[in-house]
């Protein structure tokens, strides 16, 4: 479905986390799709089953969260990239309970910093974050950094999967 939407392109990117890289996976041609969107909900919904909320960081894992809490019946947050410096100052928007066990989910990991600081910032406020589930896992170390903080990540697709039947010659 990733590939039959656009959302694989080759050329020359710059990552979020600033490496170069041949191909680039625009989930947001994906997830403004409401049958790709609704088939990633449902693939993500058993990851959720032990969890008592859903997290997402804005902006692309947001509409997966939405998506993935309606499927499941649970409720989720909005995690900030970066807690808002006016009103309420708030690390994220919708209710958070201590104790709570939460699952982030995830529209592509690369180094996995963006979503680790997202749950370091989470666990200040008393839940416990043990699972993380992305679209797409770049398999680019995002996986191992946040095993290094008790995170277990399991992707729908590697990027080995999704690259597999797509690659251009020249890049195979």
């Amino acid at each position: 479905m990733l590939r039959a939407c656009g959302a694989l392109a080759f050329g020359d990117f710059t990552l979020a986390s600033g490496k170069r890289s041949p191909y680039y996976v625009d989930i947001k041609k994906a997830i403004t799709r409401p049958d790709v969107l609704r088939a990633i909900a449902k693939a993500m919904a058993p990851h959720a089953v032990n969890a008592d909320r859903i997290a997402g960081v804005e902006l692309g894992a947001v509409p997966i969260a939405a998506a993935v809490s309606m499927e499941t019946g649970r409720p989720y947050v909005i995690v900030r990239k970066e807690r808002k410096e006016h009103g309420t100052s708030k690390d994220f928007e919708g209710e958070l309970i201590a104790g709570e066990r939460v699952v982030f989910v995830e529209d592509v990991v690369t180094t996995g910093g963006t979503l680790a600081k997202a749950i370091e910032r989470l666990r200040a406020n008393g839940v416990t974050v043990s699972e993380a589930i992305a679209v797409v896992d770049r398999e680019e170390g995002g996986r191992e950094a946040l095993a290094a903080i008790g995170v277990k990540l399991s992707a729908l697709l590697t990027a080995a999967e999704l690259l597999a039947a797509s690659k251009p010659k020249s890049l195979r």
